[in-house]
């Protein structure tokens, strides 16, 4: 069932999920599991990896994954990890859309609040910026509890917050935005990458091994093909990768390469929501195999 053709409005949908934040973890995402992929959620004996991301949203929980999951606090860790350099130019933080102020920043920039994913705002030009629009979006964002959504412990303790930092651009691009890179990392090694390209355009979507070898699966997104040549910074990004992830059971890092300089994109702990559905459907059973569940805590 598609329940996005039911409920259209994306705020609707977390609305609602918000009111039923009484039923407990467990249950609710054994329904959404049910809903979304169709079949029963195993959290016993977890095979597949859309499983295990269930059982580690019940049952491993670290200070760390919070902080690391806030797109601000996330700065500090990586700067304890050696990894400064990687961090995008910071212009602002803001607890509250009214400090925002236009008059401090370039022409262009990126907003995001700190508590959730897919609330940016990308301006390319703050002339044509709509001001009330922008804090009416912000406050929505602000106000979201995006831990009730899909049960993702990580969200639960942040304090939102709004950053602006540098836009980046690369002009050599032939894909609309910048080349996204996630590394689907276990125990602290990257073992495929993820490879989305014409993220506003036309979306897709090709996963790749650590050489670089293209598999040939399809996801919510078709793949274009073995068409893209090894990245020029793709040791560079692997070495980062493995040193964010080294504290994770799993976790996936997000990188950019741009104008041959590698950029902090976020960690994420529970991809799409643990739930993707993969075609050929063995592709879930492998990443379960490499997703090795830490001993649950009583």
């Amino acid at each position: 069932m598609d329940y996005r053709k039911i409920i259209k409005s994306k705020e609707m949908r977390f609305r609602i999920l918000h009111y039923l934040r009484f039923i407990p973890d467990s249950l609710m995402l054994k329904l959404q599991y049910r809903m979304k992929m169709g079949r029963k959620l195993n959290l016993k004996k977890p095979k597949r990896w859309t499983e295990k991301l269930q059982w580690y949203k019940l049952y491993y929980r670290t200070p760390l994954m919070t902080q690391c999951a806030d797109k601000h606090d996330v700065r500090e860790y990586i700067k304890s990890k050696g990894l400064e350099y990687i961090l995008n130019k910071l212009y602002a933080v803001h607890s509250s859309s009214d400090q925002f102020n236009l008059d401090s920043l370039p022409q262009k920039f990126v907003i995001k609040t700190t508590n959730g994913s897919g609330t940016n705002i990308l301006c390319k030009d703050k002339k044509q910026l709509n001001l009330n629009k922008v804090k009416q979006s912000l406050n929505e964002w602000m106000s979201r509890d995006n831990y009730s959504v899909g049960r993702e412990w990580s969200y639960k303790g942040i304090v939102p917050k709004i950053i602006v930092e540098e836009y980046l651009e690369d002009k050599s691009n032939p894909y609309d935005g910048i080349n996204d890179y996630k590394f689907i990392c276990f125990n602290g090694r990257a073992k495929y990458i993820v490879f989305d390209v014409d993220r506003h355009i036309d979306h897709k979507r090709n996963i790749y091994d650590t050489d670089w070898n293209f598999i040939n699966i399809n996801t919510d997104y078709p793949n274009f093909g073995d068409c893209v040549s090894r990245p020029e910074g793709l040791d560079e990004m692997l070495k980062v990768a493995n040193k964010l992830a080294e504290d994770f059971p799993f976790v996936r890092v997000d990188l950019y390469w741009v104008n041959g300089k590698v950029y902090f994109g976020e960690l994420t702990f529970y991809p799409w929501t643990g739930y993707v559905q993969f075609d050929p459907d063995e592709f879930d059973f492998i990443l379960g195999e490499e997703f090795q569940l830490p001993i649950r805590k009583s």
